[in-house]
């Protein structure tokens, strides 16, 4: 007997409570995760919204304290997290509660991850490779409750983190099972005052997520089906919450998608996210439309491997056309949602273009891409999308 199905490891995320208003039961989904004094981890910008104040009232009022982190750049540093840990130590913390988008959840992961682990060991030795994670002392990594306010990262069902390297501007992805978030809390009120650019890169986000999950070449049936899916809430939602951002049930799909495409790109991710990562590291750029930009040329860079998937896609989501429909509906969505029309109007610079195919063909999410990434053939594709 043969068999043509190749042997796979498959993980799924969380307990999820999802609806609105949910965010009041914060205090006793951080007590059932064990943590009695969290620090929440936010972002700046977050820090002083009136949603943020709220889920501090939620734990106040549970007797566990207000204490609040907020020192993290948009794309966060081991800086932001050093600061962080120190925070964590100082306050005598049992936990971290995640609370945003995917910057503030990716470094309450790291904080959560390196505030209780041995001298001498550094984040960057637990890079998502082989098993490396394996170095950490897993039981030393603090417990974690997320509790995402954009529709896009996904991170709240991740067992990873995304760094960057403030001395090399690599962005790194630090990984260990344990990262996994105990609880996450997915309210759609939260999301409902995101600036529009937040919703539209993030909802591009979730969007990249699923689209490069659908197309990677790896066996995974179960990511395959919610990638697709995912695909459809985005093109539905994204465009009705970018209009009328009270759209309370639109946003919920959008979370909806935002989780799906974090959940299906187990299966792998590709040349959107490794040409994306140098240039948020180099320029500092939202992720999520750094993504939307180079969509359409990753599009036409993997056509030959992926056209007949793609037109399968459109069917199911839509869109009339096959594979030139389906593209020529994402660069309409991008049009719609103020997304740049390349790199160099997000500031990318052709006389770096050498260095970010280095750095792109060293990230891991290359590995994935339906069409196998060359010094060359990278470059031209940097070239394509600028």
């Amino acid at each position: 007997m043969s068999l043509d199905v190749p042997n796979r490891n498959w993980s799924y995320p969380t307990a999820i409570k999802f609806g609105a208003g949910r965010i009041a039961e914060l205090a006793d989904h951080a007590r059932a995760a064990g943590i009695t004094r969290p620090l929440l981890v936010t972002d700046k910008a977050l820090a002083s919204l009136p949603i943020t104040a709220g889920a501090l009232d939620v734990l106040d009022r549970a007797g566990l304290g207000r204490a609040v982190f907020s020192d993290v750049d948009p794309n966060p540093t081991e800086a932001n997290m050093l600061a962080g840990i120190a925070a964590y130590k100082a306050g005598g913390h049992d936990g971290v509660i995640c609370f945003g988008g995917g910057s503030a959840l990716d470094l309450g992961k790291m904080i959560a991850l390196m505030a209780g682990q041995r001298p001498g060991l550094s984040v960057w030795d637990l890079e998502d490779v082989d098993d490396w994670y394996t170095r950490a002392d897993a039981g030393a990594i603090a417990p974690v409750v997320a509790v995402p306010t954009t529709a896009g990262t996904g991170s709240e069902v991740g067992r990873a983190g995304v760094l960057t390297n403030s001395e090399t501007h690599r962005k790194k992805i630090i990984f260990h099972p344990r990262l996994m978030p105990t609880v996450t809390i997915c309210d759609p009120e939260l999301t409902v005052g995101m600036p529009a650019f937040v919703t539209a890169g993030t909802g591009m986000d979730a969007l990249a997520h699923c689209l490069e999950a659908y197309s990677s070449p790896h066996y995974h049936p179960m990511s395959q089906g919610i990638a697709l899916e995912g695909m459809r809430l985005v093109f539905e939602n994204l465009p009705m919450v970018y209009r009328d951002p009270g759209n309370l049930t639109a946003r919920a799909q959008m979370m909806s998608a935002a989780l799906m495409g974090a959940v299906a790109f187990q299966k792998g991710l590709g040349a959107i996210h490794s040409l994306s990562h140098p240039v948020g590291a180099v320029y500092g750029t939202h992720h999520g439309t750094t993504n939307a930009v180079v969509m359409p040329a990753v599009l036409d860079f993997n056509r030959p491997a992926i056209e007949d998937r793609i037109k399968a896609a459109a069917a199911y989501v839509g869109i009339a056309g096959g594979f030139d429909g389906f593209r020529q509906r994402i660069v309409a969505l991008s049009s719609e949602l103020g997304i740049p029309s390349g790199l160099a109007a997000m500031g990318v610079q052709a006389d770096r273009l050498d260095e970010l195919t280095v750095m792109a063909l060293e990230d891991p999410s290359c590995g994935g891409n339906p069409v196998a990434m060359t010094p060359q053939n990278t470059r031209a594709l940097f070239e394509a999308a600028m």
